[in-house]
Formats: C-alpha cells, sequence, structure tokens
C-alpha cells in the first residue's frame, strides 16, 4: 500500500513547516532542465545588480552578492511562489541606507553591524506577521504609495551617483537639494575622463537594452566601461584619469555574522525596521501574485511571509542584508523558463560558484561605470504610466502619490512610506464614513414599478424609503443619522421610514444602536422603522446585541411588495385620501378625499326614497 505523502492528502501544518511538500511532486527531468538553465541566468544578473544595490546601500559590494546567495535559497524553500527571487532590491537598499547613514559612516564596521541588525528585527516581524496570518496588512499599502516612493527613491538613487559619473568629491549625508546645488556650484570640476566613462557605459547599456534585449546589459554594460576605464589608464595614466574604482571582492562564500540584539539598538532601529517590513512584504507578495496570474498559481500571502520572515533571518547571520522579492530577476526568472522554486535554489548556489571565480575582476570596474548603471536603474524605477493614470482617474490618489514622492525627497524614506500609508487609510476612512445616502420611490415608468432616485418623481407624505450605501460602523453613523435627520426636517409627516439595506455589507455595535434608537423615536411618534433586505451579518450583530427586539423582528423584510403592505395598513387613511401622489398600488383602493362622503350622501338619498 502507498502511503507517499501528496499535496492533497498533506496537513496544512506539515506544508506550512516544509512547502517543498506542496510542488515537489512537480520536479522531474523536464522541469529540472528548464530550472537548470533559469537558474544559470539568474545568477549572471544578479551579479552586477548585488554590487549596484550594495553600493545604494552604503553596504560594501560584497554584501549585494550575500544578500542574494543563502536567503534566496531560504525564501525560496519557505515561500509560495514558484518564481519568487528574492535578494537585494533597489528600494530596500534605499530605505536602509537612509535608515541607517544617520546613525554610523557607511561601509564601516558600525554600519555593517547596524544593517545585519535591522536585517534580523526585519526577519522577526516577518515571520511573526505570517504565524499570525496578518497577510492582509499588505493591502493597506496601496499602489499610489508604492509608485510615488519608487519614483522618489529613483530620483534619490540618480542624485546620489552624480559625484562618482563626474569625479567629484561631495560630502555624505547631503540631501538631494544640497547635492544638486553643491554640482551646479562645482561644474568646472568635473573630471571629463571619469566622466567619459560614465557616458560610454550609459550609452552601451542603453543600447545593448533597446537592440539585444536577451543579452544582461548591465553585465555588458560594465564591461564596457571597465575595458575603456583600463585603456585611459593604460594610455594617461591613473594619476592623470583619477578614475577610481570598486575594489577586488572577496572571492569567498558568505562569512557568518552576528546582529547586534542589544536594547538600544533594538530600540534605535525599531521604527525603519516596521517601516521596511512593510514596504518589502508588500513588494514580494505584489510581485509573487502578479507572477502567479499569469503562471495560473495560487499565492499563499502568509507562507510568503514566512518565507520572506526565514530569509531575513538567515541572512543577519551569513552576512546579507535586508532581502526582498526581486522584480527584475524574478520576471526573469519566469521569462527563462523556471517551473518550480528550485530555480531560485540553483541561482543562489550558482551565484556562490560565480563570486569565487570572477569577486577579483571588480578591481577593474570604475565606479563611473557603477553609476551609470544605477542612473538606468532610476529611470526604470519611476513608472511614468502609472503616474499619468493616477494623476488623472483620482484626485485622492493622486494627493496620496505626490505626498509619498515629496517626502521620499525631503524626509526619511521609512516616514515617506508611513506617511503615505496613514494618508491612503485617512482617505478610505473619509469615504467610509460618508456613505451614500439616498431617497427612493416607485417608478410606475419601470417594469414592477422598481425603485428610483429621480428627484422629480412624488413621495409618499408619510413614508420616506431610503438606501444606504456602505457600512454602518461608528465612523459612518453620524454622516447617516444627520442626512436622515435633515430628510426628517424637510418633511416632518414621514414618520414611517423604510432603510433599503443591500448595500449595507457591515454593522458594528454603533451601527445596530442607532438603528434600535431611530425605530424607537419613530415609534414615538406614530411611526416606525422598517428594514428591506438586511444582510445576514448585519442581522446577526442586531440579535446577538438585542437590538432586534427594539426595531422588531416583523420589521425586516426579504420582498419589497411585503414591506410595503406592511407599512401601507399603518398609514393614516385620512391622509392617504388627500394624497394625489399614489404612488403605491394599494394607494388605488383608498377612496379620494370627498368622495366617500359623495358616496355616504348618495345611499342614504336611496335610503330614503319610497320603495317603488
Amino acid at each position: 500500500m502507498n502511503h507517499a505523502i501528496t499535496p492533497a492528502s498533506c496537513p496544512i501544518w506539515l506544508a506550512r513547516l516544509f512547502p517543498p511538500i506542496r510542488w515537489w511532486h512537480l520536479v522531474n527531468r523536464e522541469t529540472l532542465r528548464a530550472d537548470f538553465l533559469a537558474g544559470l541566468t539568474g545568477a549572471i544578473v544578479v551579479l552586477p545588480q548585488g554590487v549596484a544595490f550594495a553600493t545604494i546601500a552604503g553596504m560594501p559590494p560584497e554584501y549585494g552578492l550575500y544578500a542574494g546567495m543563502i536567503p534566496a535559497i531560504v525564501a525560496a524553500l519557505f515561500g509560495s511562489s514558484w518564481h519568487l527571487v528574492s535578494g537585494p532590491t533597489t528600494a530596500a537598499s534605499i530605505v536602509l541606507f537612509s535608515a541607517l547613514s544617520a546613525l554610523a559612516e557607511p561601509g564601516s564596521t558600525e554600519y555593517v553591524r547596524l544593517a545585519l541588525t535591522l536585517t534580523f528585527m526585519v526577519g522577526v516581524i516577518e515571520l511573526v506577521m505570517g504565524l499570525a496570518r496578518l497577510g492582509t496588512l499588505v493591502n493597506f499599502i496601496s499602489h499610489s504609495v508604492v509608485v510615488g516612493f519608487t519614483a522618489g527613491a529613483a530620483i534619490l538613487i540618480a542624485t546620489k551617483q552624480i559625484q562618482n559619473f563626474f569625479g567629484l568629491d561631495l560630502p555624505r549625508g547631503l540631501h538631494f537639494y544640497e547635492i544638486i546645488a553643491r554640482f551646479l556650484g562645482h561644474l568646472g570640476d568635473i573630471n571629463p575622463y571619469v566622466t567619459a566613462v560614465g557616458a560610454l557605459t550609459l550609452a552601451s547599456g542603453l543600447v545593448v537594452r533597446r537592440r539585444w534585449p536577451r543579452l544582461p546589459y548591465m553585465l555588458v554594460a560594465m564591461i564596457a566601461g571597465s575595458l575603456f576605464s583600463v585603456l585611459l589608464n593604460a594610455w594617461l595614466g591613473p594619476e592623470r584619469t583619477g578614475i577610481r574604482t570598486v575594489g577586488a571582492l572577496p572571492a569567498s562564500l558568505p562569512p557568518l555574522s552576528a546582529p547586534d540584539l542589544s536594547v538600544e539598538t533594538l530600540r534605535q532601529l525599531a521604527p525603519a525596521a516596521l517601516a521596511m517590513t512593510l514596504f518589502a512584504l508588500t513588494e514580494a507578495v505584489s510581485i509573487a501574485r502578479s507572477l502567479a496570474a499569469r503562471a495560473g498559481q495560487h499565492i499563499d500571502g502568509n507562507q510568503e511571509f514566512i518565507g520572506q520572515g526565514l530569509s531575513n533571518l538567515a541572512g543577519s547571520f551569513f552576512s546579507g542584508y535586508v532581502a526582498t522579492g526581486s522584480f527584475n530577476r524574478s520576471a526573469l526568472n519566469y521569462a527563462a523558463g523556471a517551473r518550480t522554486p528550485v530555480a531560485a535554489v540553483l541561482a543562489g548556489l550558482f551565484l556562490m560558484v560565480v563570486v569565487v571565480v570572477v569577486a577579483p575582476l571588480a578591481a577593474y570596474l570604475p565606479n563611473a561605470a557603477m553609476a551609470a548603471i544605477l542612473f538606468i536603474v532610476a529611470w526604470s524605477l519611476i513608472d511614468f504610466h502609472h503616474i499619468r493614470r493616477i494623476l488623472r482617474a483620482s484626485r485622492e490618489e493622486a494627493v496620496v502619490l505626490v505626498v509619498t514622492f515629496l517626502g521620499a525627497l525631503f524626509l526619511d524614506l521609512e516616514f515617506a512610506i508611513l506617511a503615505g500609508v496613514i494618508l491612503s487609510l485617512l482617505f478610505y476612512l473619509m469615504r467610509t464614513s460618508r456613505p451614500r445616502v439616498v431617497p427612493r420611490v416607485p417608478d410606475p415608468r419601470l417594469p414592477g414599478r422598481r425603485f428610483n432616485t429621480d428627484p422629480a418623481l412624488p413621495e409618499c407624505p408619510q413614508m420616506k424609503m431610503v438606501r444606504i450605501d456602505g457600512s454602518l460602523f461608528f465612523g459612518a453613523v453620524s454622516h447617516v443619522q444627520e442626512t436622515l435627520a435633515a430628510f426628517e426636517a424637510a418633511r416632518p409627516s414621514q414618520r414611517h421610514l423604510l432603510l433599503l439595506m443591500q448595500g449595507v455589507n457591515f454593522a458594528d455595535v454603533a451601527g445596530a444602536e442607532f438603528l434600535a434608537h431611530e425605530a424607537e423615536k419613530r415609534r414615538a411618534r406614530g411611526g416606525g422603522l422598517y428594514l428591506y433586505r438586511p444582510k445576514e451579518g448585519v442581522l446577526e450583530v442586531l440579535r446577538r446585541g438585542g437590538y432586534l427586539e427594539a426595531i422588531g423582528e416583523a420589521h425586516c423584510f426579504r420582498n419589497k411588495g411585503e414591506a410595503i403592505r406592511f407599512i401601507f395598513e399603518r398609514l393614516d387613511r385620512e391622509v392617504c385620501a388627500r394624497c394625489e401622489a399614489r404612488i403605491f398600488e394599494e394607494c388605488a383602493g383608498v377612496p379620494r378625499a370627498g368622495e366617500a362622503e359623495e358616496a355616504a350622501r348618495r345611499a342614504a338619498q336611496a335610503a330614503a326614497q319610497p320603495a317603488g
């Protein structure tokens, strides 16, 4: 008998403990071949990216490569996506630099120690959030926040590379506008040889990316810039050219490391850790979902949190700084034919081999060439298409985008993210706290006299029908209360109120208390409150709290005709007789004013006449 565990029979706890159980059955000779090629391609591409992103982060260049090794393998094994590749990214790198550059000198031993500690904290927060099943929290970071932050970060990346591209010596820690001012004031100090290396690298990268998109344009551009700088130094001498290089990288596997877990360090890094966690998880889950939609795969957001958390925990002990899902490498992994997470695992393993072989060659890589590569990266980060759409489509989203963008330029990046998130939530609360509350009346022009909002249609003088589109929670109750009070002040004779509840998805205690109070108030005035098609979730809150007793179980209806007939029986017939509107079908059976008296008079006359 075969007792092998299959994805269908696998217990949930076991799949969470070791996620490869869910996809290991997909691995065969064909998928291994495809994953091998995709992993090799990914390892080659991450080589220049890792060095570039480490430069952005203020870390020694080799740490960008270390972040693409062990963390990538752990994230692939313990995440839920088949194609997501984790490692260093532009956004994570620039947030890390913004958070730590004020605390320590970039590239120093103290700076690296803080970066490892921040990575550990991010990993712990991600893991806890995944275990607590808080995967939906990343949905509160709106797309406008991501687009605005990324555009601001792109400008910061490019600005901070100006000195390397033009061969200038500018102080560290300057804001972008200060860098621009210093640059404009030192145009005469530009090194033409350094600038030529940067320009050639930039041009070759753009040409290769445009003409031969299948080639790794970053790698080709770096090689072109490096060869050109070697020729210039051989012709004119390094003393005259002044071309500085990245320097040889250690040709070794990632060494063991340890974060600083002192209370003071943890307290100091807490705000940055929280902001970076939110952004890193948003980036990873968004990329995973995007690729899953193409591959027909379902993504478990909580499992992805766990995978990212374990990835960064491992990275903090293997000399890697904060890693998250990389869009470039993940998209390349998918396009290269990756079939399972084995491709990302192989990419991490291949990178270890590649680093040992080519790390010494970084001694020939000019800083100007790296700056040119980062210019290209920065430009590609600005999503002009979505920026235009957001600015046209929604004023509120445009404000969120602009505030996040400006915050990225003028504030610390972690606060720019939090500012964008808080502003998005405020706009959301403003919208939900003002649900649409509109009168409705039967329209004789429509089949079945369906309800309409046409203000020209006459209303019943005794009954008001109102539709609420939005949840009845504590933030919305005041607006609904004020709107109904305005309706009541305009037509005080409408003592009966029928609320059309199809659009109310949720009611909290404040909403339930409001409905009960409205029912009691109208009953005291000789009217009543009635609910048409309240959803089961709303009724459950009303029942559990005893609020339905105040409203009346018989005042809840699933059928429009039943609701109108029930209320019609409680209307004042004298008022109905004087009403000219006759908006309900039931009104047809009510004699008009004077018709009853005339009928009685004729009946009396007929009775008084002698029998013929």
